[in-house]
């Protein structure tokens, strides 16, 4: 039984609420007007023989084998494109038909190698079924050399391959690659038997084509086949698990033999996903099993020491008997950790939970500090909760897209594959972004806007948006009236409505046209439902909170809150950084966004903990580096973040990490950070444990063990271990019974259980008593806070700004093929495509500096230098620079400065004021890294505990 072709009966055709009742080889069957008719006889259970058509894709018609009688119609219509009528009666057997079926199958067997004992789709190939199906017993045609047998193979992509002399031209890639991923990579070219699947560019590797598999998925044959599996055999059995890459949260098949991942196929019932992915997701999960997994605890006494390997019980001993050590000596407060957003829910939450219960602190924290803290923060404000509005299929009832500081088609590809498709069908576009994006122009996609304004300006083009909406008159008065306060609301609009906000007025500031300001925010509260759709171009500046709550202004001011098609919507980073905020993180807040001052809340806690907690909020990331190098803060423990990358100023981050006394690291590789490390631990990959994920619209999906941790311990496990230790007991038998804990406590998680959401699929918080199934749109007849809350947004410029010295600004965002830091991404064949960071600079810029494409150049500000080629191109404005960080060589942060936005510390990595010059070797900073990189991972082997 195929693992990977499943219930395909082609899509309705355009399916209402009017029922039609129709027969169908004597049975009766009722079904939506619209209803192809190959889809009706799947209703009853009849199976229509077909292979241009599947469920994914728009009807084609065009292989011949579905072909029906319908009586009172002349000729064999093929069922996948004729819609239903009532009364309609249709014959899907009959000696007519069989022959028919027949005669088109030996034809596309004519043309097509015999070798299906050798084949690697052998057991999974839909030609092999259907030619089964219709009884083909003989082939008369083809073999006189009039055929595409010698056709060639190209092998040019590294996870899948093309065998031309397997392609019966179904179209099926070529629709895929248009109608599902938006890519138009592919094309039939030539016409009748010359006709041939062809990537632009020569070959696949070349071509257009970003590698998310859905070509390879809907491939009815061995034309496009997944490498991994024409060397390792078909899959026994699969497990459905959810992806460990970014906040789209996508759900898998981890088709398997015994613990073997064979591939990793797009579950088609995830509902984050609907049955797509892309390349990081459907290919890139070989790191899991890469050489470099560190799979035995290791410790050493000092950092210059060599590691030591030792056994868990010396290791976790040896961390714990330290923590205590640092806390005797430097008080209770000298000690804290930092959570994954790589991690499930439940591992996020017992890191947490052993800080507060075990060290006795509140100092915890997460990445989300550097990337979406301010979400938090501004959507708490204004909306009273903190966290997305819609789900991802809300974009396809929205009319205008207003995507800010957001590159989702690189960073989100999946979501942006769906944005895609609303855009094709006629929804309107505004991108603000101070670089030119893929989505500004794309295949059939063009943004009606792009309002490429300065980096550090955004809070100065909100306002102007407004402005614009509440001057001209184009305020949803009713729903202001109705849903926000009105005191605020008159304050709000009074500041909003000075002259000084105007397009004009700021134009200066932001270097957008008025006029295209003005436009845009005609278009935004005039054009039907709007939603706004923001990533870390917006909350990565000194004003990102600001900018937050100036994005819920202007969704409030324009009622585009509460409904379909609308809302704000943060495009989180990481694949489980919402939830490692939901979880209690930060450290001023317990599980579920409630402050630790708040006495009956920390109570709750307290009674299931067993233990008192501290009512005081505790030390952020920065704060805990800068205690570290003031001598106050002495230990951490950092779970899967490597923070001597990601972090900016690394100089400084490095040497909060040097000054500390016992770092321990726990990961599934010796990343950067274990450089300072005393104690490491080996983590597990996604596919090593049982848990859940909450994605960047709040749903809380499973992830299932495929097989077993690699090195003996989930990381859910060796917290425990850690806690215990430290004399603060935990003695979860499974990750399910930490959820049911978690949901005892959290009252937006009250209803979620792992048996529940096996049985929906997946869950969107709150959920609870109002709202047993989920809630995938918030804030529907009033906000959670109860009215709406406009809050006042200065723009204030960031004092990181560009000088004699420093003309150039420096601004960082990611690509398509790499995540975050690299630490996975690396380890696969995605180097392909991007094996070092480049510095994009403007021809105007590079032609001032005598920079020339590919030129080795350094990259200097006033917190440091690093080195790395030139990329001469127009997406950047003159006077910007632009780079992506996932490659430890490159270290981007180390130039980034320690700027960080007022509320929460969020760094401004988005502005940073450098100088570009040419040089032919590595930074100073480099080379000194590199020598203590290669001083601090040496492993001696296996020894005794350290002195």
């Amino acid at each position: 039984m195929s693992l990977i072709h499943e219930t395909d009966f082609g899509t309705p055709l355009s399916p209402s609420t009017e029922l039609v009742t129709l027969d169908i080889d004597g049975m009766s069957v009722t079904v939506p007007a619209g209803t192809s008719v190959m889809r009706a006889a799947a209703e009853m259970g009849t199976k229509v023989p077909k292979l241009c058509a599947t469920d994914s894709l728009e009807p084609f018609g065009s292989c011949r084998l579905c072909l029906v009688e319908i009586e009172g119609r002349r000729g064999t219509p093929a069922s996948c494109t004729t819609p239903v009528e009532a009364g309609m009666k249709v014959k899907t057997q009959t000696d007519r038909l069989a022959k028919l079926r027949r005669g088109v199958m030996e034809l596309y067997i004519s043309d097509h190698p015999l070798d299906c004992l050798t084949c690697a789709a052998n057991g999974d190939c839909e030609l092999q079924d259907m030619a089964g199906v219709v009884g083909l017993r003989e082939v008369r045609y083809g073999y006189d050399g009039h055929n595409h047998l010698d056709a060639g193979k190209d092998e040019s992509n590294p996870y899948f391959t093309f065998d031309a002399s397997k392609c019966i031209v179904c179209s099926r890639c070529v629709r895929a690659c248009e109608e599902v991923q938006g890519t138009f990579a592919l094309t039939i070219d030539g016409r009748g038997f010359a006709s041939a699947v062809s990537p632009g560019g020569g070959d696949f590797l070349n071509s257009e084509c970003v590698s998310c598999g859905a070509c390879v998925q809907a491939c009815p044959t061995a034309t496009l086949m997944e490498k991994s599996v024409i060397d390792a055999g078909q899959a026994e059995h699969s497990i459905i698990t959810t992806c460990a890459y970014c906040g789209v949260g996508c759900g898998f098949k981890a088709e398997m033999r015994g613990t073997e991942v064979v591939r990793m196929v797009p579950w088609k019932d995830g509902k984050a996903n609907h049955g797509h992915s892309c390349v990081k997701g459907r290919f890139a999960w070989g790191y899991a099993t890469h050489k470099e997994r560190m799979l035995k605890p290791m410790i050493r006494s000092r950092i210059s020491d060599p590691w030591q390997e030792v056994s868990w019980e010396e290791a976790i001993n040896y961390a714990a008997s330290e923590f205590k050590r640092i806390q005797a000596k430097y008080g209770q407060n000298s000690i804290g950790g930092i959570t994954s957003s790589r991690c499930t829910n439940e591992e996020t939450y017992l890191v947490q939970k052993l800080v507060r219960a075990g060290f006795g602190n509140n100092n915890v924290d997460t990445c989300a500090r550097v990337c979406h803290s301010p979400t938090g923060y501004g959507l708490s404000t204004t909306f009273g909760t903190s966290a997305g509005t819609q789900d991802f299929d809300s974009v396809m009832q929205a009319d205008v897209i207003l995507v800010i500081g957001a590159n989702p088609t690189d960073a989100h590809p999946v979501f942006a594959s769906r944005m895609k498709k609303r855009l094709r069908e006629g929804a309107k576009l505004i991108v603000a972004d101070p670089r030119r994006t893929d989505l500004v122009r794309t295949p059939h996609v063009e943004a009606d806007f792009h309002l490429q304004l300065k980096p550090g300006s955004n809070v100065a083009l909100i306002n102007a948006l407004a402005h614009v909406i509440v001057t001209e008159g184009l305020v949803a008065e009713a729903f202001v009236a109705e849903r926000c306060e009105p005191t605020e609301t008159q304050r709000w609009r009074a500041f909003i409505a000075d002259p000084r906000h105007s397009p004009e007025a700021v134009e200066a500031i932001t270097t957008v046209p008025a006029a295209d300001l003005r436009a845009a925010a005609r278009l935004y509260a005039t054009g039907g439902n709007a939603a706004i759709y923001y990533g870390l171009g917006v909350t990565e500046h000194s004003q990102g909170s600001t900018m937050v709550m100036g994005m819920a202004n202007l969704a409030m001011i324009t009622g585009n809150i509460g409904r379909e098609g609308v809302g704000i919507n943060p495009l989180r980073g990481q694949n489980n950084v919402q939830g490692a905020c939901d979880m209690g993180s930060f450290p001023h807040e317990l599980p579920g966004y409630r402050h630790v001052s708040n006495d009956a809340v920390r109570e709750s806690f307290e009674e299931v903990w067993n233990v008192t907690l501290k009512g005081d909020p505790g030390l952020r990331i920065p704060n805990m580096l800068d205690a570290a190098v003031d001598g106050t803060f002495k230990g951490i423990y950092i779970q899967g973040e490597d923070i001597a990358q990601s972090d900016p100023d690394i100089t400084h981050v490095t040497a909060g990490l040097a000054a500390m006394e016992c770092v321990v690291i726990q990961d599934i590789f010796l990343n950067e950070t274990a450089s300072f490390a005393h104690v490491f631990l080996p983590g597990s990959s996604f596919l090593e444990k049982d848990g859940t994920f909450t994605n960047a619209e709040r749903r809380i999906s499973m992830v299932r063990q495929a097989m077993p941790p690699m090195a003996g311990y989930a990381d859910w496990q060796a917290t425990m271990l850690l806690s215990n230790a430290l004399g603060y007991p935990m003695s979860y038998k499974h990750p399910s019974e930490i959820m049911d804990e978690i949901a005892r406590l959290t009252p937006t998680f009250a209803g979620v259980s792992y048996d529940r959401i096996t049985e929906l699929g997946s869950i969107q918080w709150p959920c609870n008593d109002a709202a047993p199934e989920g809630t995938p749109t918030m804030h529907i007849g009033g906000f959670v806070r109860g009215k709406g809350r406009f809050a006042i947004t200065e723009f204030v410029p960031t004092e990181e700004r560009s000088t004699a010295r420093y003309p150039l600004i420096l601004t960082t965002g990611r690509i398509l093929s790499q995540y975050n830091v690299g630490a996975q991404t690396r380890r696969t064949e995605n180097v392909v495509w991007h094996e070092e960071d480049l510095l994009e600079i403007h021809p105007f810029d590079a032609e001032h500096r005598g920079i020339v494409e590919g030129d080795w150049v350094a990259v200097t500000s006033r917190a440091g230098e690093t080195s790395l080629r030139a990329k001469i191109t127009d997406r950047v404005q003159a006077g910007v620079v632009y780079t992506t960080f996932h490659n430890p060589e490159t270290a981007a942060n180390v130039v980034t400065t320690d700027f960080s936005d007022w509320a929460t510390n969020c760094p401004e990595y988005k502005v940073t004021a450098v100088q570009v010059r040419l040089t032919n070797q590595r930074s100073g900073w480099q080379d000194r890294y590199a020598a203590l990189r290669e001083e601090t991972t040496r492993i001696a082997g296996p020894a005794a505990a350290a002195e």
